[in-house]
């Protein structure tokens, strides 16, 4: 299972759609993402979306969003209902699989300072990430909207941000941070009176005495009242006992719930949980459900002696097409160096021979598994960074574009394998410790690490000079050709070492 982390931008903008889709473009050209939604709203001027991937995709895909729409949205021209700070609002990055709360904190803090070094945006983190307590509150920090922002951050110390100058432009600040999922969620109601949405709002958000992980504002449009809602933790409190709650609210007006809508995506959980309950199957098992249990048959059907055949991969590889091709099977070999790493690991925990490098051995457990789903997701980003390479390269010589898409298209295909040089050079420090520390009886295993660990450096080198080669941006290509080198040369010089400490335990020698 390879590490996922999602990430849900809020954008000033749901009138233009030529904006919004210039900032999908920065996103997907950016790093291999996916993006999963994106939704548009014109009275509430605002987008939503939401893309997943690993995490230093992730990462490189939010920055690029925030700098593209720092150029294309005017906060002092800015009208809508949904309060606001920023062109680029609210950042938040949510662990999805194989990623901690604590990892996405840290791409927040990375991103937020560089978004106020290089873009000098005024950046706050938020939620988990947040700084002190009167800022893990989003409401609070937006506080008066950009306009009121506008005076405030530069005479109020508390309003002070956490990253960037202390002085708003026209893309005026951007709230960053971690959280868990998030559901987005609007309730109609059958009157144009703003003031009962306000009312009802008021009673059931928690803020306001109602209900513990819910945010709700009243708000005006298409000329309906509309209770629009963040549940912070739908488990806590689940969708079915907030709707009723406004049903209950909405009659003392009387005024009726029309319609409802989701604002992105949802969890299936959350869904099973309001049908059980209006529904009142109080005994639902989750093996009932259609879906879940053909999910157990599928799995229960992958043997272990499929789950070791590679052929599909190699298949791909020898079909003649360009992709996948030397950079994912650098990355391949990469993650192979990483598995290794962590199964030597693994036989040393445990053995009172080798107690004394308990803790140790665990770590490499757990970073050796995060390099190796990262190497794992690279070899599919270093197919589309490819592609997309072949893609601008396709567009025709007139077209005013494809200067900026090759070049846009070429950074991403040296970013993609420097960071297999990078993670693979990691790995190989992996290798190192269990060579000279692990489990003796695994020692060769520890120099197989070696080899596919370099194999995965050289490998990458290649992709990442060869690219290099077309850059327009001279200093940014002789910094990376710099960085390439260096780990090539401490790439040897680890697989030279742990191969001598792997055959000297290993009576090879």
């Amino acid at each position: 299972m390879q590490p996922l982390v999602e990430c849900v931008p809020n954008f000033s903008e749901g009138r233009r759609p030529e904006i919004v889709e210039a900032i999908l473009d920065a996103i997907r050209q950016a790093a291999p993402v996916h993006i999963l939604d994106s939704s548009s709203d014109a009275d509430h001027n605002r987008s939503v979306v939401t893309f997943v991937g690993a995490p230093e995709a992730v990462e490189q895909a939010a920055f690029a969003a925030i700098q593209k729409a720092a150029g294309l949205i005017d906060l002092n021209r800015h009208e809508g209902e949904h309060p606001r700070i920023g062109a680029t609002d609210v950042v938040p990055f949510v662990p999805l699989r194989g990623v901690t709360m604590a990892d996405c904190i840290a791409i927040a803090q990375r991103v937020g300072a560089r978004v106020g070094e290089t873009l000098n945006i005024p950046v706050y983190l938020y939620e988990a990430a947040a700084t002190r307590p009167d800022r893990e509150n989003l409401e609070t920090i937006r506080k008066g909207s950009y306009e009121g922002l506008r005076e405030a951050i530069q005479t109020d110390p508390d309003r002070a941000p956490d990253f960037g100058p202390a002085m708003l432009g026209p893309a005026g600040a951007t709230v960053i941070g971690a959280r868990p999922f998030l559901i987005a969620y609007n309730v109609y109601l059958n009157t144009g009176d703003v003031e009962i949405a306000k009312k009802i709002a008021r009673e059931v958000r928690h803020s306001g005495g109602g209900m513990r992980y819910l945010k709700a504002l009243g708000l005006l449009v298409d000329g309906r009242a509309q209770v629009s809602m963040n549940f912070t933790n739908f488990e806590k409190t689940p969708l079915h006992r907030v709707v009723e709650l406004i049903r209950r609210e909405a009659a003392r007006y009387g005024v009726l719930v029309t319609d409802s809508e989701l604002i992105g995506l949802i969890p299936q959980k959350a869904l099973v949980e309001s049908a059980q309950w209006y529904l009142q199957l109080d005994d639902l098992a989750p093996e009932q459900i259609i879906e879940n249990r053909l999910d157990q048959l599928q799995a229960a059907e992958l043997d272990t002696t499929d789950a070791l055949r590679p052929e599909a991969f190699l298949n791909a590889v020898a079909g003649g097409e360009p992709t996948p091709g030397g950079g994912a099977v650098a990355a391949l070999a990469g993650a192979l160096s990483a598995a290794l790493a962590a199964m030597v690991a693994r036989t040393t925990v445990g053995k009172p021979r080798y107690a004394g490098v308990e803790a140790q051995m665990q770590d490499i457990i757990g970073a050796a598994d995060r390099v190796r789903g990262a190497l794992a997701d690279a070899i599919a980003e270093d197919v589309a960074a490819f592609d997309a390479v072949m893609d601008a390269y396709k567009l025709k010589k007139d077209d005013p574009q494809r200067g900026a898409r090759i070049q846009a298209a070429l950074i991403g295909a040296v970013d993609v394998p420097l960071r297999v040089a990078r993670l693979a050079r990691e790995s190989l420090s992996f290798a190192h410790v269990v060579a000279a520390q692990g489990n003796k009886n695994a020692a060769t295993d520890a120099a197989v690490a070696a080899h596919m660990g370099l194999a995965a450096v050289e490998g990458a080198a290649l992709n990442v000079l060869v690219n290099l080669q077309g850059m327009i941006d001279a200093a940014r290509a002789g910094q990376v050709r710099q960085e390439i080198l260096e780990i090539q040369t401490e790439a040897r010089d680890l697989h030279r070492q742990i191969v001598a400490v792997a055959e000297a335990r290993a009576g090879l020698g």
